[in-house]
């Protein structure tokens, strides 16, 4: 899966992920504090679905409607980060095609997927 992680993924996120052989771009890597909207956009460009922590992009989609390739929300605060990506890792090996073009919240023990009109 071609994903691009928001500044707010832990890295051990990051690296399980990859792990599995996905494609993962970290903007910690690639350029750190870049704004959201540039997070949003530089994801659009690699048709990557977004992961991240970040309530703000929920605003961006909703609110003000931003064009999006999927967005992943993690509500995983207080976990340790090993368990987080094994829960990332999983909601992808299971559900991953439904991720794409959808706004999805992980939370402990629950994914929604709404997938865009």
């Amino acid at each position: 899966m071609n994903l691009f992680a928001d500044e707010s993924v832990d890295r051990p996120v990051v690296e399980r992920l990859r792990l599995d052989s996905h494609d993962v771009v970290f903007v910690a890597e690639l350029a750190p504090s870049i704004t959201d909207d540039e997070v949003l956009r530089t994801a659009n460009d690699r048709s990557a679905v977004l992961v991240t922590a970040d309530k703000d992009f929920g605003e961006l989609v909703f609110r003000q409607g931003a064009v999006h390739a999927g967005v992943v929300l993690l509500r995983l605060a207080g976990m340790a980060n090993a368990t987080k990506g094994e829960i990332v890792a999983e909601v992808c090996r299971l559900r991953g095609p439904e991720l794409i073009d959808s706004f999805t919240v992980i939370s402990p023990g629950q994914v929604r997927i709404r997938h865009r009109l």
